[in-house]
């Protein structure tokens, strides 16, 4: 079994002090070593990044990794998964990355039921360039961008998600990394599109633990292949409101065909796969 100590990186970690993302690493080299229970090694693992604060976790991990630019982690994502569906992969992006510029890559990826793993590191705030006003944060939030107070509601991206088909979705903390660690597995190992929204906690623009650590509960009592108690759930809590927040399993769909399954009939070996490609090659010629 991989140790998760020896998926550390020599870069050095330019994180804040406090920062939620510490907590994601955690989980992900956990969860590493949870799949390699599954007979899923390290090497069929790859972790797509986008812009922001949330990239630099494909730094500190000594694993496959692809930086897309920003918005488009979905898609270079699904591109992986179609040129070779045999890969596990993890797509990470921010709340901006993801829910702002990347927002229609989510929802079509979604839609197609891509068998990839979407995991946003949600702080409601673009952290990275200090502190502008992002899809999820709070009615009222004095971003750099909105001094006078956020004028728009916070968009929720797990009845988003679940509108557009995703066939699993979730939310998590990232303050908890063994419970982190057993949302992102199961998502990993799920056959199909999955979301896992993470609460994570910018301390420097956006200091929420004490607001999450005052809410936050396990989802109980609730039927997760159910659309309709699905949403019912999703939409009891919005972000910066009062009130409970569940952390769970919202939506489970296993019964349906994923988009690359449907697209790749057969696997195909490396020397198909470079002749195909020379032979794209030459008719551009």
């Amino acid at each position: 079994m991989t140790d998760p100590v020896q998926l550390d990186s020599s870069a050095q970690n330019t994180w804040c002090p406090g920062c939620g993302n510490f907590g994601i690493l955690t989980a992900v080299k956990g969860l590493v070593a949870a799949l390699e229970e599954e007979g899923i090694t390290r090497e069929r693992i790859v972790l797509v990044s986008g812009i922001g604060c949330h990239a630099k976790i494909v730094d500190y991990l000594q694993l496959n990794t692809f930086y897309a630019i920003h918005g488009r982690t979905v898609p270079v994502a699904t591109g992986i998964k179609l040129a070779n569906p045999e890969l596990t992969v993890i797509a990470h992006m921010g709340d901006g990355d993801g829910y702002g510029e990347g927002l229609e890559h989510l929802l079509f990826a979604a839609k197609r039921n891509v068998d990839i793993t979407a995991v946003v590191h949600n702080n409601g705030v673009y952290a990275l360039t200090t502190g502008q006003t992002s899809p999820t944060s709070r009615l009222g939030f004095p971003g750099r961008s909105t001094p006078g107070g956020n004028a728009e509601r916070p968009m929720n991206p797990l009845e988003l998600a679940l509108a557009a088909g995703a066939t699993f979705v979730a939310r998590d903390y990232s303050r908890g990394a063994d419970r982190l660690k057993g949302t992102l597995r199961r998502a990993v190992l799920h056959r199909g599109f999955s979301l896992v929204d993470v609460l994570q906690v910018c301390m420097t623009f956006n200091n929420l633990y004490q607001y999450y650590n005052e809410r936050v509960a396990e989802l109980e009592e609730h039927n997760e292949e159910s659309r309709t108690d699905a949403q019912a759930r999703m939409t009891e809590w919005t972000y910066g409101g009062d009130g409970r927040i569940a952390l769970g399993v919202f939506y489970r769909d296993e019964r349906t065909e994923t988009f690359d399954g449907h697209v790749v009939r057969k696997p195909v070996g490396v020397g198909e796969r470079e002749a195909a490609i020379a032979k794209i090659l030459a008719r551009r010629v």
